[in-house]
């Protein structure tokens, strides 16, 4: 393990580090990255370093050890000490021991305590033995001990440490919406695996997302790559063609030859790099939990179990478990910018409030342990449902039902290229069958035969397959496009439908083409819009469906010239029903290549510092340690380079991709609002006009909450800060629009209409303003009231001697003049 020690003197950027304060404000949450001084309740000391451990003697902070509260998790902190050291207890301590707590080189459970109390008194207890930190009579800090003994204040000190951290480069504040439910701006990944580092038995990619301790913990090389990198035979296969190809293993601080764009197992997703994506834009993402069974069975090295869906359990808990750390991080429970969300409602609010909306999706070859072996399913509809209910209840939300190989619910598309070959070998082993391809109808074909040329979706991990699964004959296949006969089982179809059930969004991509148009045939029947195309694994006769039933496509990132082109392409296809927005996946940490550099010599590259799509933010070079990347030179090196991405992209196509693709969260989320039974985009009806007891207008009614409107509704044409907007007419007769207008309680307050037949006592827009006369009353302004049972008004506006609206309103809202005007004018109908 890499000591604190040997990087002390290296080029860091450091974590941001908050005044410390003061101690009527500070909680087991606030203290986080503070400098504090321990100062103990029984002898009234302050706790100093001194030879063997540490001692409860100085009489001011100033004489103190200042310790950096670095938080592992909420609540759990790291005592870094000015020597960047760490407070421990050894590890032979036991309860009343009294073992001395002494300075280590390393971060540890030894090294971690879980604080708790407040307003200067708080308990201290070691993760590794469960005791609470004290002093003894000597003065002297143990483990062991009670009482006001293991009682101590946080003294704002001088001093400390930074702890090392991988910057983001990144000022300015990230914008949020104007209101929780309004439209919601940004940009989407719709794949992404930022778990991987757990998947075919954890331990064939190195680093991880996040460590507790830090990013020189978490971005390390794997042990088994040996010295120079020789023994990191999958990456040297993959990125060098040679399994003995040597690479530089150090991570954190130097960052040689990894991150890079083209390392496909090292950590590419590591949070702080995602903070920076996020403060450049990003808005939302799917993280795909992924395991291969087939792959991590003839890998030889593993720590994990094989079977798949344990692995999805496991990345559950992780995703878990780094909102957590990064909540510590901010300050405490829910305080952090990473929110995993479980509907289109939650996230939508989460994206207003500035921050990253993460939805957890699941990409296996083997779903709900569904594998097939000689045309037998190992599994049934109970299995299925069982493992549905146990995932939409831990808040999975989207899913592919292939990836790799057959299995009992669809058959799958394979891979181009020679690795084709190999992808029906490695069926063979998985089902005991290789896979049965025929000439395809159409030019849309799966992607097997050796003759077609490989394009960037020919995957890596069969190429890793082929380095370590068993030999044997390979089947013959024809010339041309081929196309796996295998389509959606009877299995597949109750799936699906059971997901949409579920109001779980489907992805077909890495379907076979039968099996694909099979299931979009099925969604398709049920009127079901949840389904997205996530990164560029479907053919293209189903874009096009899947936009005409209000879908999402989000095309593989890869290169930036690739990318643009498949704008153009995809943005041909789109319903003009539906909003469009662009996303793309980048399926990073999945073997999945990324962006390579376009070169600094190009005369349209990318210049630093940039501004964010929106402005609110100024991006520099990403700088980690003693590395600094250049979208220019080292392309998609790791996640925190999507923004830069992002500016190339404009850099290609002008502004008006980036517009497609800051549109792609309320796309995305309004594709996602339909698969929860939300009406699409219409007009309203002009007979639906008030209710009789005078509480709606439009089926708006006064009152209700934004998502009640819309399952009382359908989707509205806009839904600008505090206004949602509907058209109003039949087709061929569009004429006039309603209005929603939300308090501050997010509840309807006035409903406007100017719409010819939405009337009250047949008064309505058109009509002449004398027709008021006597039916209600002025209140200036060219304004009519007419006050209802209960206090709810009908208003009527008047210009040029007609009527030009009529409109419901709450008492709160009628009855302040200045208030009415104001909300009338939201409406846009003053």
């Amino acid at each position: 393990m890499l000591r604190l020690a040997a990087v002390a003197g290296a080029l860091c950027v450091l974590v941001a580090a908050p005044a410390a304060q003061a101690q009527s404000g500070q909680d087991r949450y606030s203290i986080v990255h503070g400098c504090y001084a321990l100062k103990s309740k029984s002898l009234g000391k302050l706790v100093a370093k001194g030879p063997g451990g540490y001692l409860a003697s100085a009489a001011d902070a100033g004489s103190a050890e200042p310790f950096r509260l670095q938080a592992t998790a909420l609540g759990k902190y790291l005592l870094y000490g000015k020597d960047r050291d760490f407070a421990a207890a050894g590890s032979s301590a036991l309860p009343g021991s009294g073992d001395r707590v002494q300075p280590a080189a390393d971060a540890s459970p030894g090294a971690e305590w879980t604080v708790d109390g407040t307003q200067g008194a708080f308990t201290l207890v070691n993760t590794a033995t469960g005791i609470k930190l004290s002093v003894n009579p000597a003065g002297e800090l143990v483990v062991g001990g009670d009482g006001d003994a293991a009682v101590f204040s946080l003294e704002p000190a001088q001093g400390c440490a930074d702890y090392p951290e991988a910057d983001t480069n990144a000022t300015g504040t990230p914008s949020t919406g104007a209101t929780p439910y309004g439209e919601a701006r940004g940009f989407v990944d719709a794949h992404l695996h930022m778990m991987a580092f757990e998947f075919i038995g954890g331990s064939i990619r190195c680093g991880r997302p996040w460590s507790p301790y830090g990013v020189q913990y978490a971005m390390v090389d794997c042990p088994d790559h040996g010295p120079g990198g020789v023994g990191g035979a999958a990456e040297g296969f993959l990125s060098y063609g040679n399994p003995l190809h040597p690479h530089d293993t150090v991570g954190w601080p130097t960052f040689k030859d990894w991150p890079a764009h083209d390392s496909l197992t090292h950590e590419g997703v590591y949070y702080k790099g995602l903070e920076r994506a996020w403060r450049g834009g990003l808005r939302m993402f799917t993280n795909l939990l992924v395991d291969n069974q087939a792959l991590c069975d003839v890998y030889p090295i593993k720590r994990n179990p094989c079977n798949e869906m344990n692995t999805i359990r496991l990345e559950l808990r992780d995703m878990r478990d780094i909102e957590n750390y990064i909540d510590a991080q901010e300050g405490g429970p829910g305080k952090g910018w990473f929110r995993i969300v479980r509907d289109p409602f939650q996230a939508r609010r989460v994206i207003n409030q500035g921050k990253l909306a993460v939805v957890l999706g699941m990409e296996t070859s083997k779903p709900f342990d569904c594998d097939v072996y000689n045309d037998q399913p190992a599994c049934d509809r109970k299995v299925i449902t069982d493992w549905l209910n146990e995932l939409t209840s831990a808040g999975v939300s989207q899913m592919e039902l292939a990836n790799k190989f057959d299995n009992a619910l669809v058959g799958v598309a394979g891979d181009s290229g020679a690795t084709g070959e190999v992808t029906s070998a490695g069926n063979k082993y998985e089902t005991g069958n290789f896979f049965d391809y025929q000439k395809c109808k159409d030019a849309n074909s799966d992607r097997v035969p050796a003759t077609q040329a490989p394009d960037h979706n020919t995957d890596a991990l069969i190429s890793l397959y082929q380095m370590f699964a068993p030999g044997g004959a390979l089947p013959v296949y024809g010339e041309g496009a081929q196309c796996n006969v295998r389509g959606l089982t009877d299995l597949g179809d109750f799936t699906i439908r059971e997901m949409i059930k579920r109001h779980v969004m489907l992805d077909p991509d890495h379907m076979s083409v039968v099996g694909r148009r099979q299931s979009l045939s099925v969604t398709e029947s049920a009127g079901y819009s949840g389904v997205l195309s996530s990164h560029s694994w479907s053919t293209d006769d189903a874009y096009p469906r899947i936009y005409r039933d209000g879908g999402f496509v989000a095309p593989y990132a890869g290169s930036s010239v690739n990318f643009v082109k498949e704008w153009k392409k995809v943005k041909a296809m789109r319903s003009s029903k539906y909003l469009f927005g662009f996303g793309y996946g980048a399926d990073m940490n999945g073997f999945g290549g990324q962006g390579p550099p376009r070169g600094a010599d190009q005369p349209n590259k990318v210049n630093y510092p940039f501004k964010s799509w929106d402005g609110k933010v100024t991006l520099d070079r990403a700088h980690w340690g003693q590395r600094t990347w250049d979208i220019n030179t080292d392309g998609v090196a790791m996640y925190g380079l999507y923004p830069d991405w992002i500016e190339d992209l404009r850099k290609l196509a002008g502004d008006q991709i980036v517009k497609d693709m800051s549109m792609a969260p309320e796309a995305f989320l309004q594709t996602w609002e339909r698969a929860y039974g939300i009406k699409a985009p219409g007009c309203r009806s002009a007979h639906e006009g008030f209710a009789a007891a005078g509480t709606e207008l439009g089926r708006v009614r006064l009152g209700e909450s934004p998502t009640g409107v819309l399952r009382s509704t359908n989707q509205p044409v806009s839904r600008f800060g505090r206004v949602y907007k509907w058209c109003v007419g039949d087709k061929g007769d569009r004429k006039g629009n309603i209005m929603g207008v939300f308090t501050a309680g997010e509840r309807v307050g006035l409903v406007a209409s100017t719409a010819p037949k939405h009337r009250w006592n047949g008064i309505g827009a058109g009509s002449p303003a004398s027709s008021l006369r006597g039916r209600a009353s002025s209140i200036g302004s060219g304004l009519y009231a007419l006050k209802l049972k209960g206090g709810t008004r009908i208003l009527y506006g008047t210009k040029s001697g007609k009527v030009t609206f009529v409109a419901l309103a709450t008492s709160a809202v009628a009855g302040n003049r200045a208030e009415l005007l104001r909300e009338l004018r939201l409406a846009g109908v003053r």
